[in-house]
């Protein structure tokens, strides 16, 4: 799992508008600001170095720029979000992505299907794709036949009641994934050692593996008790504002 670039995108005041079902009030931008700059100063520490898009105020939700795509040593994909107001979060993203991948290596998800990168977690040349209320079956379909073309294969997982599939696993190298109890049982996981957390640290499950570190939320003192005891060098950090909208850290970065 090792990266070289990133590319993110700097939240917008429109954030405010963002869509979501936290329940945990409004995002401050002022403070949104500050914390994705910690963001991206991690990644920077973390040896990448990153593209910085700037804020489009017509869409709030676009700071979340890893739904927009799916990138891999291979080849990249441009996906069709399954929110409707999200849909045109894309074009910045493609141009951004243009400048790292030949045109012949850049693809498509075209309606009537539907994919949020969220969805998709890449453990070498497997991709597990979540079937949820912004993934739908064509668009994984899709998603499939573009990666089978490289030598990739993909594992289909339904899931129900989380956003995306990243919203409850995160895979971490070395064989690992980070992972909340909605999981448990789940028979494409169970071939890799599972750091499991509990419902009052689930948010912790979406951390993010960038090189020699590991980079996790700040307020979850179980989940970095266990992180440490399980030898990972870590990077913690506030995301608050951006867990007002669902959004995790993988969520803030395309990373490549």
């Amino acid at each position: 799992m090792r990266y070289s670039n990133a590319i993110v995108k700097r939240p917008g005041k429109s954030i405010v508008e963002g869509i979501t079902t936290a329940d945990l009030g409004s995002p401050n931008y002022e403070l949104a600001i500050i914390q994705h700059n910690k963001y991206i100063e991690a990644l920077k520490k973390a040896g990448l170095d990153v593209t910085l898009l700037e804020a489009d105020e017509d869409y709030p939700d676009s700071v979340f720029v890893e739904d927009a795509a799916i990138v891999t040593d291979d080849f990249a994909v441009i996906t069709n979000p399954g929110a409707e107001s999200r849909k045109g979060e894309i074009e910045a993203v493609e141009i951004a992505i243009k400048d790292f991948y030949p045109v012949t290596k850049i693809h498509r998800i075209e309606s009537p299907g539907t994919l949020d990168g969220g969805d998709v977690m890449q453990v070498g040349n497997s991709l597990y794709i979540g079937l949820s209320d912004r993934t739908n079956r064509d668009g994984a379909q899709q998603l499939s036949k573009i990666a089978v073309g490289y030598g990739y294969k993909t594992i289909d997982i339904e899931i129900d009641g989380l956003l995306h599939l990243k919203s409850g696993v995160s895979y971490i190298g070395d064989n690992t994934v980070l992972m909340t109890g909605y999981f448990l049982g789940e028979p494409n996981l169970m071939k890799y050692n599972q750091i499991i957390f509990g419902e009052s640290e689930a948010y912790a499950a979406n951390s993010v593996r960038v090189n020699d570190y590991l980079i996790i939320p700040a307020g979850y003192p179980m989940a970095r008790e266990k992180l440490e005891a399980a030898g990972f060098k870590l990077i913690t950090l506030d995301v608050s504002e951006f867990r007002k909208l669902d959004g995790g850290l993988s969520c803030l970065s395309l990373r490549f």
